[in-house]
């Protein structure tokens, strides 16, 4: 039982002591996959980091102007009353229901890309009543990060 015991101890001990290339090798012998990859620091240096989002600002004399930003949380790409404005809900402001506010977006200030669920997104403009009674930002200015 001792003999056993020690023989367990020991394999322990020469797995913490293998070199430390070999560690993420398989035990059967062979090299470790990820030799060929660059060394973690270099790959987060490739791209270069996006400046952060700033809050839109109202613009002068607007009256009932509100800004917000936070995260997408709806996006209703096709406009059912085909004017082709872009319709979001950002998990901020408080401005249509507790926590969240409803913005559209005229089609001039639409982006390229609409925005995807989980983007951030700001907009800035006067509040207004939806077509379905809710208040909501009808977007003088307009901006999405990914």
């Amino acid at each position: 039982m001792k003999v056993l015991l020690v023989i367990a101890l020991l394999a322990v001990a020469g797995l913490v002591l293998l070199d430390r290339d070999r560690a993420g090798a398989p035990l059967l012998g062979g090299e470790p996959e990820n030799r060929d990859r660059a060394p973690r620091t270099e790959r987060r240096d490739r791209k270069p980091r996006a400046k952060p989002l700033r809050r839109a600002r109202c613009p002068a004399n607007v009256p009932g102007c509100r800004s917000v930003i936070g995260r997408v949380v709806l996006v209703e790409a096709v406009d059912p009353d085909g004017d082709g404005d872009l319709h979001v809900v950002i998990a901020a402001g408080g401005i249509s229901l507790p926590g969240a506010t409803a913005v559209d977006v005229k089609p001039s200030l639409r982006p390229r890309r609409d925005p995807r669920l989980g983007d951030r997104a700001t907009a800035a403009g006067p509040v207004q009543t939806g077509s379905f009674g809710q208040s909501q930002i009808h977007a003088l200015r307009f901006a999405v990060q990914r």
